[in-house]
């Protein structure tokens, strides 16, 4: 069925994982936008050590953001539509797909194991991962996963989970955790860049209709 003309467009929230030494991102779009998301911002405060001092506390660095979402996955649709994956998976390559988000490649593991078997001590690191998570246009974000926990609601015959909600924690990665030469450094700074931006519209500068009098706070 074509969607109402009028209506608008629906943008997908995603998370989108990158190794850095692969060009293809891994894209995992919702199924369901959540209803809500959760976000705490914990300002970076550094003290003033010089005692006496007016200056006061300073801003060390850009808040520290954390985001918690819940997502829900349903094979109904695709079991409706005789989808041959979701017969024979269900949902278990969605929820696949979100969980190797915080798993390091099986090569890598079985690399570093076979150099330890040889008498290796320096083993191979794990290629640098980027996350991303994105919230519309104005909100593509660098993140690490931090908590991660799946209920599995409902089963086919096969014991492949159907129906299963998805629970993530996220912290936001800033340029304070990041070296310059690293995207999400960028994509950060540009994130802040638009939220400067949107500050500005939503905020005055007169203080008269506000107090009811012409009074300047700060001489």
């Amino acid at each position: 069925m074509a969607s109402f003309p009028g209506s608008p467009r629906l943008f997908k929230g995603a998370l989108v994982g990158f190794d850095l030494t692969n060009s293809l991102p891994k894209v995992i779009p919702f199924q369901y936008n959540p209803e809500t998301l959760t976000r705490t911002l914990e300002p970076q405060i550094q003290g003033n050590e010089q005692a006496g001092s007016t200056v006061g506390l300073r801003l060390s660095g850009a808040a520290a953001e954390s985001i918690s979402i819940e997502i829900e996955i349903d094979a109904t649709d695709q079991l409706e539509k005789s989808n041959d994956i979701a017969i024979n998976m269900g949902i278990y390559p969605q929820l696949s797909a979100l969980e190797m988000l915080v798993y390091p490649a099986s090569s890598m593991v079985i690399a570093n194991t076979m150099m330890l078997a040889v008498g290796t001590i320096e083993i191979i690191p794990s290629p640098s991962k980027l996350t991303l998570f994105i919230w519309g246009q104005r909100r593509i974000l660098p993140v690490n996963i931090t908590n991660f926990s799946i209920t599995e609601e409902a089963h086919d015959t096969n014991l492949n989970p159907i129906r299963a909600k998805v629970s993530l924690g996220m912290r936001v990665l800033t340029y304070s955790d990041l070296p310059v030469t690293h995207p999400g450094y960028h994509l950060f700074l540009a994130h802040q860049v638009v939220k400067e931006t949107m500050a500005a519209l939503g905020t005055g500068t007169g203080l008269n209709n506000l107090l009811g009098t012409n009074i300047k706070l700060l001489s």
